[in-house]
């Protein structure tokens, strides 16, 4: 739910400039921070995990119009500074694809990027808390919190936005009133616009809608995405966490993953 779905031309210039200052601010700290780190070794997971976001933000799960982000299994595999650096790729990529506006890069890249790192911080924690081998409850928890808090972000910005920056797909969602409806039931998948009406054709652009009313479709839609996310990161996390451990606990973690012969098992 963390990526900005706004075309150009509809968010306020002074919040766009704010977010590619930010953006360019982040990356050039991040930059700075990666060279302390042994990057060389780390490039090819950096291009393979932001593949795999790539790939996952371009797939929508039709009936909620939600995609999956992966965004928390990235912060985990590459941490906070390279994560930055992974998501400015993804959106930039997904911008020029159409997925979101060109001027949104910057904003997208900073929601992205904390997302990553707030998913990075919380899957540290529960991993102290709960113990390496519940790694995928740990994967789980921390990804509904990182993203109930990324959420509640991208309804800040669209608040900043204004009525114009809420039009929104919602699936087989009726945005008027929060029910689903079948999506099926007219022989082809219906996609919703956010509107307080009916669609028109396809070319027209959605009504402005409040930002209550958006904010209360994105929190009935969001939690159905936060559990299918979690499902998923708690299965990427817990198979790569058995299969090459270092990954997932390396650094401070490295230590917690050190267990005695035959105690390997992860739940």
């Amino acid at each position: 739910m963390s990526h900005i779905h706004i075309p150009d031309g509809v968010l306020p210039l002074w919040l766009v400039a704010a977010g590619w200052a930010g953006a360019l601010i982040l990356l050039w700290y991040a930059a700075r921070r990666s060279r302390a780190a042994e990057v060389r070794r780390k490039v090819p997971l950096l291009g393979v995990v932001a593949a795999l976001v790539l790939v996952s933000m371009s797939t929508e799960i039709v009936p909620i119009a939600y995609h999956v982000n992966l965004t928390v299994v990235a912060g985990v595999l590459l941490g906070p500074w390279l994560g930055a650096i992974a998501a400015f790729i993804v959106v930039l990529i997904l911008a020029l694809l159409g997925h979101g506006g060109v001027t949104v890069i910057g904003l997208n890249t900073l929601m992205i990027a904390a997302e990553m790192a707030l998913g990075w911080g919380l899957f540290r924690l529960f991993v102290r808390l709960l113990g390496t081998a519940r790694v995928r409850w740990a994967a789980a928890v921390s990804t509904v919190l990182t993203l109930a808090v990324t959420t509640t972000l991208l309804v800040g910005i669209v608040a900043l936005g204004g009525g114009a920056a809420t039009g929104r797909e919602t699936g087989a969602l009726d945005p008027n009133s929060l029910t689903f409806a079948n999506p099926f039931g007219g022989g082809v998948v219906a996609v919703n616009t956010l509107r307080g009406e009916a669609p028109s054709p396809a070319t027209a652009a959605p009504a402005p809608l409040s930002v209550g009313r958006f904010a209360a479709v994105v929190y009935t839609l969001g939690p159905i995405g936060w559990v299918l996310e979690a499902l998923v990161t708690a299965a990427v996390l817990g198979y790569a966490a058995r299969v090459r451990p270092q990954l997932v606990f390396g650094g401070a973690l490295s230590a917690l993953s050190r267990r005695p012969a035959g105690d390997e098992g992860v739940e």
